[in-house]
């Protein structure tokens, strides 16, 4: 039990957890389902869906708007990004942001296709959105892009104005202007070597975090990053925030990036799904050395389809497996 709950009123923990903004989507749920969940009673319909919050599968297939409307649930969605489709990481793949793209729209239907793209430049440092990147690398500047995204919008323009030549003191951060929607000064040779100075920059980022109570990176952090160079680039300075180790341990989505392809779990049900197959009955019998070259196909097929969301049954193995022979 967390003792820093008991230091906020009332009001100020409802707010902090936005367990009113769940509490609305669950009556609204219900009433929108009413035919399906009253069956199961109300009780138990409330009971399983906060459960799912506390999980963090309830963003599953959910709008975009709901995934990216707490911190809870972006913290929730990275997650699972990283848990449906660590295999990709483990198999070496990699992809362009435009796969990637499809693959997080498969678990949020009308993901914009923007947030990838963002996730892609922080990566790669230019336009060239046709690269490919490793899964890691992606999922990393994910986190920071789709995390922090309005703190990046304020921080892109902050750091636009600063390259125009305007004061630090008559800097003023908009609040309606996304990174998409940005002059990309940043991709020019001249501006990826020189950047604004680190003094300026980091001055305004720090007024910028006091402004915001969460969702911002950790003041520690920023310091530690602005400290080790006297001029900075935009770019640079978000691929800075999504290596850091402090900024992912803050959020608390992901593992240690030397841990990220690292599931014991995951791993386990992998085992245990080969297992049943070796061990099935169309795996054994007297003609079984003439059906092994056959067999090799099963596991190939379960373990590299790149865009599954979750293991196929036993019995899709299990037909997989008459069908070769």
């Amino acid at each position: 039990m967390n003792p820093d709950r008991f230091v906020l009123s009332i009001d100020e923990y409802l707010a902090e957890k936005d367990v009113l903004f769940y509490l609305e989507d669950a009556v609204h749920q219900l009433l929108e389902h009413k035919d399906e969940y009253v069956q199961f009673g109300v009780p138990r319909y409330f009971a399983e869906y906060f459960e799912s919050v506390r999980r963090g599968n309830h963003i599953l297939f959910r709008e975009f708007s709901y995934v990216k409307a707490t911190a809870h649930n972006r913290r929730s969605f990275t997650r699972l990004f990283w848990k449906c489709f660590r295999q990709i990481g483990k198999n070496g793949d990699l992809l362009a942001a435009v796969e990637y793209s499809s693959l997080l729209q498969l678990l949020c239907p009308d993901f914009p296709a923007d947030v990838a793209h963002g996730a892609a430049r922080i990566v790669l440092v230019d336009d060239a959105m046709d690269c490919l990147m490793s899964f890691a690398d992606f999922l990393y500047a994910f986190q920071i892009q789709f995390y922090y995204e309005e703190f990046i919008e304020n921080v892109a323009a902050i750091y636009q104005d600063l390259l125009s030549g305007k004061s630090p003191n008559t800097v003023i951060v908009p609040t309606s202007t996304s990174v998409e929607q940005l002059p990309q000064h940043s991709t020019g040779d001249g501006e990826l070597q020189e950047g604004v100075e680190t003094s300026a920059f980091g001055d305004c980022v720090e007024a910028l975090c006091e402004r915001y109570r969460h969702n911002h990176p950790p003041a520690s952090a920023v310091k530690e990053i602005l400290g080790q160079v006297e001029r900075v680039s935009l770019y640079s300075f978000l691929t800075a925030l999504a290596r850091h180790e402090g900024v992912n341990e803050d959020i608390g989505s992901l593992p240690s990036k030397a841990a990220v392809l690292i599931d014991p779990e995951m791993d386990r049900e992998l085992e245990r799904l080969v297992a049943q197959v070796s061990l099935s009955p169309t795996s054994s019998g007297g003609n079984a050395a003439h059906r092994e070259p056959a067999k090799k196909a099963s596991p190939r097929k379960s373990l590299h389809h790149r865009k599954r969301i979750e293991m196929e049954s036993d019995g899709s193995n299990e037909e997989t497996d008459s069908s070769e022979n």
